[in-house]
């Protein structure tokens, strides 16, 4: 990333503003749209790469809470796993692999989008489906090994737990937590950029910035109309790396 030109730094940091104000209003959100933007033109391990230090920094209140350690008890099969298949999925050779990468990507966000505007009625695990866990991490797992986007199938999985609303808030910023924490040790191993330079910390201080601008402005706007909107957006950016991946 070192030498880049000021136009590039500028959408670096504009793309990082619009992510954190996604996650201002809607609590989540910053990695899938950051990393959805950026693989228009960036190969999305470069684009992971950018993404880590400011996952992190954003996730961080919103793992707090009273729930902890129950979330802990119930949900630590499915961290389990994601770390493990994120960490130790086979890294992509590269020629065709690399245009693979966004062909993924685009497949994971058209997904994503669509789920999120058909809002199907998810059931309610029985308690006899714990098995379920550690199948969700690793689907997860391999989903952002290859793609940096961690939320399929993990959040209609825990969805799917019938959390309360504060409790899921806190499940979701564990979940992303320790999703970012194993991301960044796939990097690390694979070489797969550096996890700080200067425009990291350009993308650091974007997304605090539009984290800001989503607070303030979240109470003024219809959240079911946003999401609506952000999902097609989702599908539309898909759409644009299954294209490019082609």
């Amino acid at each position: 990333m070192d030498g880049i030109d000021l136009s590039q730094v500028l959408a670096v940091g504009l793309v990082f503003v619009v992510a954190g104000a996604v996650k201002g209003i809607t609590g989540m959100g910053l990695p899938t749209v950051a990393v959805s933007l950026l693989g228009l033109w960036m190969a999305p391990g470069e684009a992971a790469a950018l993404l880590v230090v400011p996952a992190l920094a954003t996730n961080v209140a919103q793992c707090r809470g009273p729930y902890l350690r129950r979330l802990a008890a119930r949900l630590w099969p499915a961290w389990a796993a994601l770390a493990l298949v994120t960490v130790a999925m086979p890294v992509p050779a590269a020629g065709p692999a690399g245009l693979n990468a966004h062909a993924l990507l685009g497949g994971a966000l058209v997904l994503y989008g669509l789920w999120g505007l058909w809002r199907p009625s998810l059931p309610e695990l029985p308690p006899r489906a714990h098995w379920l866990a550690p199948v969700a991490g690793a689907a997860t797992g391999a989903v952002t090994a290859a793609t940096a986007v961690f939320v399929i199938p993990l959040v209609p999985w825990l969805q799917c737990l019938r959390l309360g609303k504060e409790e899921m808030v806190q499940a979701l910023g564990l979940s992303f937590t320790v999703a970012t924490l194993a991301l960044a040790v796939r990097l690390g191993a694979s070489g797969g950029g550096s996890l700080w330079s200067t425009e990291v910390a350009l993308a650091l201080l974007a997304a605090f910035a539009g984290l800001g601008l989503g607070a303030r402005v979240r109470t003024r706007i219809s959240g079911a109309a946003f999401q609506r909107a952000l999902f097609l957006v989702f599908v539309g950016l898909g759409v644009a790396n299954l294209l490019r991946g082609a």
